[in-house]
């Protein structure tokens, strides 16, 4: 359940573009204005509102707001005028190729997103940057890692809620005899049984694991792994049995201890925002008993603070 909220009554995309417009103009920027706008219309009201503003002004609402604004803010409400499709490819395009590699973001978006959504993404990343994902992705990672991301990224894998006991029961096995059974583990297994099978068979094959075995799946993987393998393999399983209390916990990592990675909690707001932010603020408030919008507000300042809140909405 998204934690975006719209207007009750229809807006006008080229009202907000003019208002947008009045905001920049002059000294300084009205961010409140950009914010109250921009942070309340859903992708197509923004996708309308960038047509009205590059028909009407002749100039790329993202360029404006790159001239206008600063820091974390700018990044952040960069990504969030793209559509999420879009986002996504961009999220990942300067993750694998930016000035810092970041990959373990790149890992994160592959491994946290549906067959469907990741098909649309690759598409999007060849339209949008003239490459391939594939061809990024190879560059930029290697080894077992790189085989587990390009697998994730190509191989169909049914979406619905139907398991295969028997097959949950093979798979459970067969991750057992390549890893703790074993001395030395046989990543190949993992990456074949991770890429292949759907969240609902793996939330299974985690159970089962644990009925079987006595030890849980996860606790295999980061004994028998490691690095951005062991990083992807964990973010597939966990997202697998919740997506909603994944990103919780990635979302306190990054705002726990001195400072805050502000690129890992820009990167889950905006992207979780129109999607399920409703269930990540239940599974933080159960898991550390505090709201997610004190924590943010607590490692935030400024127009960032209010624009990351404005996504993430009020406690309800």
């Amino acid at each position: 359940m998204a934690s975006l909220t719209v207007p009750p009554a229809p807006t006008w995309p080229r009202q907000d573009a003019v208002d947008l417009h009045r905001a920049f103009k002059g000294f300084g920027c009205d961010s409140t204005t950009v914010i109250n706008i921009l942070a309340h219309r859903d992708a197509r009201q923004r996708a309308l509102i960038q047509q009205e503003y590059k028909a009407i002004f002749n100039q790329d609402l993202s360029r404006r707001v790159a001239s206008e604004l600063s820091g974390h803010h700018k990044r952040a409400m960069l990504l969030w005028i793209l559509d999420p499709v879009a986002r996504d490819a961009t999220i990942l395009k300067q993750a694998l190729t930016g000035d810092t590699t970041d990959l373990r973001a790149a890992t994160e978006i592959i491994c946290s997103r549906t067959p469907s959504q990741l098909q649309i993404i690759r598409q999007t990343y060849r339209a949008r940057f003239g490459c391939y994902v594939e061809h990024d992705v190879t560059e930029r990672t290697s080894g077992d890692h790189q085989r587990l991301l390009l697998a994730y990224l190509t191989i169909p894998r049914y979406e619905g809620p139907e398991v295969d006991p028997s097959t949950v029961t093979l798979d459970a096995r067969e991750l057992y005899k390549a890893g703790e059974r074993r001395l030395g583990t046989d990543e190949r297994t993992f990456i074949r049984v991770f890429s292949e099978r759907s969240w609902a068979h793996m939330a299974s094959v985690a159970s089962a694991y644990h009925h079987m075995y006595y030890r849980s799946l996860e606790k295999a993987v980061k004994s028998e792994t490691s690095g951005n393998f062991g990083f992807g393999l964990l973010t597939i399983l966990r997202c697998a049995e919740s997506p909603a209390r994944y990103f919780a916990k990635v979302l306190h990592k990054a705002m726990k201890g001195l400072g805050t990675s502000d690129s890992t909690l820009i990167r889950v707001v905006v992207t979780r925002a129109e999607f399920d932010m409703q269930h990540i603020k239940a599974e933080y408030h159960k898991m550390y008993k505090r709201s997610l919008a004190d924590a943010i507000h607590s490692e935030t300042s400024g127009n960032y603070r209010t624009f990351l809140l404005s996504l993430v909405g009020r406690d309800r």
